[in-house]
């Protein structure tokens, strides 16, 4: 298996986990998703306490995501430390393209979205074009960012068979 083919498991992974699992992802990001509206859209109506309380709601809600992902991720596996030294010392160049496909993500979805498109736009409609674009990403981008980082854990920490299982009953197993 080429190292590209590997690293492709992983946001192949995040993409079935993200679907089959979209309901629950979607309702807990929904809460970063409406604080963000409102937080960065009326900055100045919503009272700093306020804003500072609902950053601890987003934070709940979002390790209640993470705590959700982890138990679907690892459920019936065994994670090792060898198992993660083995697969960075056999399938570091996998851990690059992860890094690559990460990145481009990053550039994409932070930079070009977020900076680059929000300079373009007028003063004016900055601060609305940006409490509308945190609204989407939060369910969509932050949600399968984090899925992935999951999934990359699981890949490299998952304790593998030596050998590849038996598809055919042994010899000894066919006489009973």
């Amino acid at each position: 298996m080429s190292e590209l083919t590997l690293a492709l498991e992983v946001p192949r992974w995040t993409w079935r986990c993200y679907t089959r699992h979209l309901a629950p992802v979607v309702a807990l990001s929904a809460v970063a998703s409406v604080q963000r509206l409102v937080v960065v859209n009326w900055t100045g109506e919503v009272d700093p306490a306020l804003a500072t309380a609902s950053e601890f709601v987003v934070l709940a809600a979002r390790l209640a995501l993470v705590v959700l992902v982890w138990r679907i991720a690892m459920a019936g596996r065994t994670l090792r430390w060898g198992a993660a030294r083995t697969f960075v010392r056999r399938h570091w160049r996998s851990l690059l393209w992860q890094g690559a496909f990460l990145s481009a993500a990053f550039a994409v979805f932070e930079v070009l979205a977020e900076h680059v498109v929000s300079g373009l736009l007028p003063e004016s409609a900055r601060q609305t074009y940006l409490a509308v674009l945190l609204f989407l990403k939060n369910p969509t981008v932050v949600a399968l960012t984090l899925i992935w980082w999951i999934g990359v854990i699981r890949q490299v920490f998952e304790a593998r068979p030596a050998r590849p299982r038996e598809t055919f009953p042994s010899a000894g197993a066919l006489g009973r």
